[in-house]
């Protein structure tokens, strides 16, 4: 792995000042820069040492043409054609974060509960990858489809990426409405067909005048998540 290009955070502070961002300047991107984030996401544990991901790193006209894409079927309503299962319908306390980071989000836009227009225009971001000017497409071999533990891995990679992002000066946001049309993503992209498309990262140089990057999702504190046993006190 290279040595790093300028200044790096603490783990503690890219930990806790990471944060998903949905808004980019128009920057490039460098091509080394990424590659130096890869290299140190490439270092996530995975089952047996299998490291089953691949990374399609895509910018410029590709990703242009995956977002029209995109946009285009699902406006005209083209069912989704994710190649992972979806957890379908949150309820109980999932369903109540999700309402919260979206509300969360509308008030930092300024999106009103009734202004349906609005509302779908922050959705078509998602279908755009939130116009970043950097798409990574993480996908895993086929031959290992159908098991739980090399998408599992996919995840430990991805947060590893969007960690090692933020350590460099970048931002990054997980977004699955990026690979809802996984055809469109499949051609512009070249994955060829032993690969399942996993999940893909928008990326890019955070925009700070964009009021959605200023959100800080709210967690679990320490005592709602974990559950000690064999320990006094």
């Amino acid at each position: 792995m290279t040595p790093p290009s300028g200044p790096t955070l603490s783990f503690d502070d890219v930990v806790l000042g990471r944060r998903s961002i949905r808004g980019f300047k128009p920057d490039r991107v460098p091509k080394a820069l990424i590659q130096e984030v890869i290299a140190l996401a490439l270092r996530a544990p995975s089952s047996l040492n299998t490291q089953p991901w691949n990374i399609h790193v895509v910018s410029g006209e590709p990703l242009d043409r995956i977002r029209a894409g995109n946009t285009e079927r699902n406006l005209a309503g083209v069912p989704d054609s994710r190649e992972f299962r979806s957890h379908g319908d949150y309820a109980g306390a999932h369903r109540e974060r999700q309402i919260c980071i979206a509300k969360q989000l509308f008030a930092a836009m300024g999106i009103a509960r009734d202004d349906k227009q609005a509302r779908q225009d922050w959705v078509l971001r998602g279908f755009r990858q939130f116009d970043a000017p950097v798409s990574l497409v993480v996908t895993y071999d086929r031959s290992i489809h159908g098991g739980d533990i090399g998408p599992f891995d996919c995840g430990a990679f991805t947060n590893a990426l969007v960690n090692a992002a933020w350590s460099r000066g970048l931002g990054c946001v997980i977004n699955s409405q990026g690979i809802m049309q996984s055809p469109v993503v499949r051609e512009h992209a070249n994955i060829p067909d032993d690969q399942v498309i996993m999940i893909c990262i928008a990326m890019g140089f955070p925009d700070d005048t964009f009021p959605a990057n200023a959100v800080v999702s709210q967690r679990k504190s320490v005592e709602e998540a974990a559950v000690f046993v064999g320990f006094e006190g």
